[in-house]
């Protein structure tokens, strides 16, 4: 029992350090319920609400809000709450999607890079150099008008606009860690190249990807929203944050909530993002 007791002691004192951190960052609390909020509404929401969000009504359009449409419809009689839930999907979709391919291209790229040195550090970095000379949006821009704008194609360019970023760092902390004790103590017990990476040194780095991939996120986000604003993103009848406000631009007069609603709801988002990396960077660094 004593055992035991000692066991279980250690792993209560740490999830309760852990707790602790946690409940004195109240901002990080709150960003991650908006989020989370978020997330479920734009996820189970379209098939909760009884408007579709393509359903066009000639006879509705441009209507305030009431209890039937409690956002009102747009310039085709859709109603702009199942418009908003479902655009909400397909913006959060591409951020999360994008950040996860950014996030990981960077972190390969960049940890092989800072791990092994040498000649594969100066050719792999020489790459990253080359990518973040390139103006991001311009890049993005091209390979979207040259292949397409399907929302694959869209995930993947978007992704690709910053993983630069996301090497250079994964390259330092790589590099910083490289020859720590504890690195060093698995390598002479035998542990491979890719289990030194991502046992060891990978969970240091963690924290300052997570910060960086928040915000790959809300930088995700806006992305998305600039391509559709432009007409090169989300197309119709697929909505999206972003192509609601570029069809809300011939309405700011006469309708101006049209715009007011995905903005409202970018803005929110990307804030929440925010917030919440600062948060986990605090909680989950290791050194504090």
């Amino acid at each position: 029992m004593i055992e035991a007791a000692a066991r279980t002691t250690p792993d209560a004192a740490t999830r309760g350090r852990l707790w602790r951190k946690i409940a004195r960052r109240p901002v990080g609390i709150f960003a991650f319920a908006v989020l989370a909020a978020i997330l479920l509404a734009v996820t189970f929401g379209p098939s909760l609400v009884p408007h579709s969000p393509t359903r066009t009504n000639a006879r509705a359009i441009l209507q305030p809000p009431s209890a039937e449409h409690w956002l009102g419809t747009d310039e085709l009689g859709r109603d702009v709450f199942a418009r908003v839930l479902s655009g909400g999907r397909v913006s959060m979709a591409v951020g999360l999607f994008s950040m996860l391919v950014g996030l990981s291209l960077g972190l390969a790229i960049g940890g092989t890079a800072g791990y092994f040195g040498g000649r594969v550090e100066g050719v792999l970095m020489r790459l990253v150099d080359a990518f973040m000379a390139i103006p991001t949006f311009f890049l993005i821009l091209v390979i979207v008008t040259s292949f397409g704008n399907h929302p694959v194609t869209i995930i993947i360019t978007v992704g690709l606009g910053f993983w630069a970023q996301m090497a250079r760092v994964g390259h330092a902390e790589f590099k910083r860690f490289r020859n720590h004790e504890f690195v060093e103590a698995s390598r002479a017990l035998g542990g491979t190249h890719a289990r030194v990476m991502t046992r060891h040194i990978l969970p240091q780095v963690l924290p300052q990807a997570t910060v960086l991939a928040t915000l790959g996120v809300g930088w995700a986000i806006l992305t998305e929203a600039a391509l559709s604003y432009l007409g090169l993103g989300i197309q119709p009848p697929l909505a999206s944050w972003g192509n609601m406000l570029q069809n809300a631009q011939g309405y700011l007069w006469r309708a101006p909530v049209l715009a007011v609603w995905p903005g409202l709801f970018i803005a929110v988002t990307v804030l929440s993002f925010n917030l919440l990396g600062n948060a986990l960077r605090d909680v989950l660094d290791p050194r504090a």
